[in-house]
């Protein structure tokens, strides 16, 4: 399938109310059509306005994080329009993809 991949960055300690926006924005984007999206925490970032950020082996409060999440042309209009509703802001990349799955069941 043709579609996008976004990633969207933003840091361990950012809620969406009460809900951690890692986890908040992968259900976000599977309600809106997802069809993949993975959370990944990183060790060092730095941000839009040149700040750095890491991951402490104490303190994981700061650490850089990246969802990215598979959608095809529809689904991604949805989640970027229903996305510019919310009370957040994000910085996301949105890359042209192809996207499916390939080998056979073991079953």
């Amino acid at each position: 399938m043709k579609g996008y991949q976004l990633t969207f960055f933003t840091a361990q300690d950012r809620r969406h109310g009460h809900t951690p926006i890692g986890d908040w924005l992968l259900q976000f984007a599977k309600s809106h059509g997802a069809v993949g999206g993975t959370l990944v925490g990183g060790a060092e970032g730095f941000d839009h306005v040149g700040r750095f950020h890491s991951a402490h082996f104490f303190e994981l409060a700061d650490q850089p994080l990246a969802v990215t999440v598979s959608v095809d042309e529809a689904a991604c209009q949805r989640l970027m329009e229903a996305l510019a509703q919310e009370a957040i802001e994000l910085t996301y990349v949105k890359v042209p993809v192809e996207y499916g799955r390939i080998g056979r069941d073991a079953h």
